[in-house]
């Protein structure tokens, strides 16, 4: 009996195994040039498998005749199925970061950690600061990311500044700007980063678990997705 239940078993990884072929032969037939498909896996949901092709996430069905671009939401819970795995899938090894391009912020015991995209410009990142203000016990690696007209300028005045964690806050917090200085920066380093980590706009949070999440988040929220990596 048991021989027997193996012999099922494995004649059903084969199938699935099969099918997942199939379907990967079926997608680079249709469109030979859709690029290097990553992974083909099949879903808890619909009898959809998930397509990763480069940093996209799609979805196809179990024979690979049409492919679906969008976000698939559990109704019942209102939640985002697809952010959720594109988190899980795109996360990045937060200890291969060049840290030592960021400005370097530690609040409390400095134990979670959070490295963030902003620029000096975005409404949402000033907003972002001011929750982060209610955050302790967190070490933050602050990305310089200037992407709106004229924020090059205040970049490389607050990365020259004698402080530039307090000329930061002063800026971000007080609306105080940094005086002119002149040093050498890394700022054509962090935009070749963020291009490479396709941050398209501020603020951008990266979490020590390696997740990435685009947006601006509450303080609460931020407390979450902080002490979500400290108890795994």
């Amino acid at each position: 009996m048991k021989k027997l239940l193996s012999l099922l078993l494995l004649c059903l990884l084969n199938t699935a195994q099969a099918t997942e072929a199939e379907i990967r032969q079926s997608l680079q037939s249709k469109f030979p040039n859709i690029g290097k498909i990553e992974h083909i896996v099949k879903t808890s949901y619909a009898g959809l498998y998930e397509v990763v092709i480069g940093d996209q996430l799609l979805y196809t069905d179990e024979q690979g005749l049409y492919l679906f671009d969008g976000s698939i939401v559990d109704v019942k819970t209102r939640t985002n199925l697809t952010e959720k795995r594109s988190q899980v899938l795109f996360a990045i090894d937060f200890d291969k970061l060049p840290l030592e391009w960021a400005v370097k912020k530690v609040k409390g015991n400095g134990k979670r950690k959070m490295a963030y995209f902003t620029d000096p410009n975005c409404g949402f990142c000033k907003k972002l600061e001011k929750e982060l203000s209610k955050v302790t016990d967190v070490t933050l690696y602050v990305y310089l990311y200037p992407i709106f007209q004229g924020s090059d300028e205040i970049v490389r005045n607050i990365h020259c500044a004698k402080n530039p964690v307090k000329a930061w806050d002063d800026l971000m917090l007080n609306g105080v700007a940094p005086a002119n200085a002149s040093c050498k920066v890394s700022t054509d380093k962090v935009v070749a980063l963020g291009k490479k980590m396709h941050v398209n706009g501020t603020p951008n949070l990266i979490f020590g678990n390696g997740v990435q999440i685009p947006g601006y988040l509450s303080a609460d929220d931020l407390e979450e997705k902080l002490n979500a990596v400290v108890e795994k």
